[in-house]
């Protein structure tokens, strides 16, 4: 039996599966880094979400941890390379949010090309007809050129949908040279820059945004980019230049600098869909993570 400091939400029956391998869970979520410092010393695996930072310090003080579980697909919230030189493994459960994170690209791309959010919002203020020009004229998916940034798990959730809406689809990865799928045509991101219509992001964190002004700079006049990937892999101000100054149509952001303090005028911006780092946030994926952490658990604990 371990000992399983539980930190983020995670699926109730998640919780009670563990339970069941006869594990001894600690369910407390919005620790503060001191916190984890005088909980984790007392725990053999730490299951986290986006929320939780698994600090240097935080690491220090995890005497008896065997293991770091990220609900999810990155491992960024999480000093992996740290951990990895106390022994600590760190894991995610990769496969199981892809097609939560894929249908949310795709539902804020009918967003902005629709303006099913800027309608929303004018309704409810009481503006419903006060539309401009631009606004009561949208876009069909339907022949557009989609261009995926990182075309891994996700990236290919996002072609099979798309290739199912008509869409042409190119793509660009740092990693991989070939798609699995045929119809999905690798280039260099200079000319997905150029070429796509709507660019969406699928990559991992970086030290600096993959997309700044030299990027919108290249892209098609009328382009709409979709980040749901991290906050950061995009330059947010330069997002907003891009977006004042015409050269894009629109935006979708569900993950954000600062969170969960995003920034205000990109947040409030006419042009730009919004959610609240959504991607995973199904019942159907919480499910999909909870049985790949009860997996992980039985593998290391239960071998």
């Amino acid at each position: 039996m371990a000992k399983v400091l539980v930190c983020d939400k995670i699926a109730p029956e998640a919780l009670e599966g563990i339970k069941m391998l006869g594990h001894d869970v600690l369910y407390k979520t919005g620790m503060s880094e001191d916190e984890l410092i005088e909980t984790v010393p007392q725990f053999d695996a730490m299951i986290v979400r986006s929320a939780t930072k698994v600090t240097e310090k935080v690491i220090d003080a995890a005497t008896h941890l065997k293991v770091v579980i990220r609900g999810g697909v990155g491992i960024d919230n999480i000093k992996h390379e740290y951990a990895k030189t106390k022994g600590i493994q760190t894991r995610n459960t990769p496969t199981a949010s892809s097609p939560s994170v894929a249908e949310l690209a795709i539902g804020h791309m009918f967003s902005v090309y629709r303006f099913i959010a800027r309608s929303t919002w004018r309704m409810r203020k009481g503006d419903a007809f006060k539309v401009n020009k631009k606004e009561s004229q949208g876009r069909e998916l339907a022949g557009k050129i989609l261009g995926i940034v990182g075309i891994g798990r996700i990236g290919h959730e996002v072609a099979k949908r798309a290739l199912g809406l008509g869409m042409k689809i190119i793509a660009y990865d740092a990693f991989i040279d070939n798609s699995k799928l045929e119809y999905v045509k690798m280039v260099s991101l200079d000319e997905l820059l150029a070429k796509s219509d709507i660019i969406t992001l699928h990559i991992p964190s970086s030290d600096k945004p993959l997309i700044g002004a030299d990027e919108f700079a290249k892209m098609k006049d009328g382009a709409v980019i979709i980040n749901a990937a991290r906050g950061g892999v995009v330059d947010e101000d330069a997002l907003l230049n891009a977006l004042d100054s015409g050269k894009l149509w629109g935006a979708a952001v569900d993950v954000w600098v600062g969170e969960p303090n995003p920034n205000p005028e990109l947040m409030n911006h006419p042009l730009v869909s919004v959610t609240t780092h959504l991607g995973a946030s199904t019942k159907e994926a919480q499910m999909r993570i909870g049985e790949e952490i009860i997996k992980i658990l039985n593998e290391i604990f239960h071998p």
